[in-house]
């Protein structure tokens, strides 16, 4: 049984949406399924009003879907330290609330929520303690795809609501409806949400080239430049419907967190970033590649590595050369025209095993509903 709680969660927008993408669904949930009480520090409201389009940026405190959104300004306007305090992806408590949280002479159970991971020592850090100067302790809670880590962000019912669209044709006719998109009879549909990438090009031209008909559709974001550069225009626009060859490219608007699991859900393959939308594709049970984040040195391929690793096991040897190759093409910047081709000759083998996967991750329990538990064992 879990113990009502306020929780203070504090985000720092770096350039994309991934942080705010993932700490916003992860108050909501904590409010909504497990009765918490929610701050959400948030020190860029622009963005945040994206995701969330009732919201107004420049409203230092609002509340929605019960959790109480407020301005993280450079200066600390004051607040009181409260039972649970997350700083989520490695940004730092304001010093002044940390001074408040050692004053007050209470328990505080003090988390880092960290990037996720497949790398397999993420399971022994997971959980563990670090004791500060001032004497207080930080825990550091890793999300990831083992029972023995914090598991991933997954609303109660999103399976069944999932299985529910999917099993119905006219719920999906009316949401791509809603986005100008009519599903061309036969048809394969593929979403492209991702970095800028030099393979985009050669993707686009193997689609354009199929002996399938293929309907792309591109959410508003930062991938719109390499499909405008492809079809030899300045830019593209929401709205805009292209056709190349066997290649129907629909330009649709950036969407609500729910509205863009409907277009993963919709689909048949999906390109995604980062990690908020990472994680979203794999509960579509779709076949999907990973636009990882660039880091210096490197260091992302250690990351993409070991998640194909993970999440390859029990695949056939050819759906397993296939998927890596194209996934490695996608992240590498060329190459992934041909390797699409090989992916799509093994789709019925990942299909089923994307299936399988979402079946694995939710036994080993929701993000949101650990950390209640981590925090409930600790009392």
């Amino acid at each position: 049984m879990s113990v009502k709680a306020k929780w203070d969660i504090f985000c720092a927008v770096v350039d994309n949406f991934g942080d705010i993408g993932v700490t916003w669904r992860l108050a909501r949930q904590l409010a909504a399924e497990h009765g918490q009480e929610v701050r959400l520090w948030v020190d860029d409201l622009v963005t945040f009003a994206r995701l969330c389009p009732a919201a107004n940026a420049n409203a230092e405190q609002q509340t929605y879907e019960g959790v109480d959104v407020r301005l993280w300004p450079k200066t600390w306007p004051g607040a009181d330290p409260v039972d649970v305090v997350i700083e989520a992806f490695a940004c730092s408590l304001p010093q002044p609330y940390i001074n408040a949280m050692a004053a007050s002479g209470r328990r505080i159970l003090w988390l880092n929520l960290e990037y996720l991971s497949a790398e397999d020592w993420i399971v022994g850090c997971h959980a563990l303690p670090s004791l500060q100067a001032n004497g207080l302790q930080k825990y550091f809670f890793f999300p990831g795809f083992e029972a023995q880590t914090g598991g991933l962000i997954r609303e109660a019912d999103l399976m069944l609501r999932r299985t529910e669209f999917q099993g119905d044709v006219a719920q999906q006719a009316d949401f791509l409806a809603t986005l100008g998109v009519v599903r061309k009879p036969g048809s394969r549909l593929l979403s492209l949400f991702a970095y800028e990438n030099p393979a985009v090009a050669g993707w686009l031209d193997a689609l354009a080239a199929d002996s399938h008909v293929n309907q792309l559709l591109v959410p508003e974001g930062r991938v719109l430049g390499d499909v405008a550069a492809w079809l030899g225009l300045p830019k593209v626009q929401v709205g805009e419907h292209h056709q190349r060859g066997s290649l129907q490219l629909n330009i649709v608007p950036f969407m609500t967190q729910d509205e863009y699991d409907l277009l993963l859900w919709s689909c048949d393959f999906n390109a995604v970033r980062g990690e908020e939308s990472f994680i979203r594709a794999q509960w579509a049970g779709r076949p999907l590649v990973w636009h990882i984040y660039p880091q210096e040195d490197d260091a992302h391929w250690n990351k993409l590595n070991a998640f194909l690793d993970l999440y390859a096991h029990g695949l056939p040897t050819a759906a397993d050369v296939a998927l890596r190759g194209f996934w490695r093409a996608w992240n590498m910047g060329e190459g992934a025209g041909e390797a699409w081709h090989a992916l799509m000759r093994e789709y019925p083998a990942l299909l089923a095993h994307s299936q399988g996967w979402t079946h694995e991750q939710v036994a080993n329990g929701d993000l949101a509903g650990k950390l209640v538990f981590f925090y409930t064992d600790w009392l």
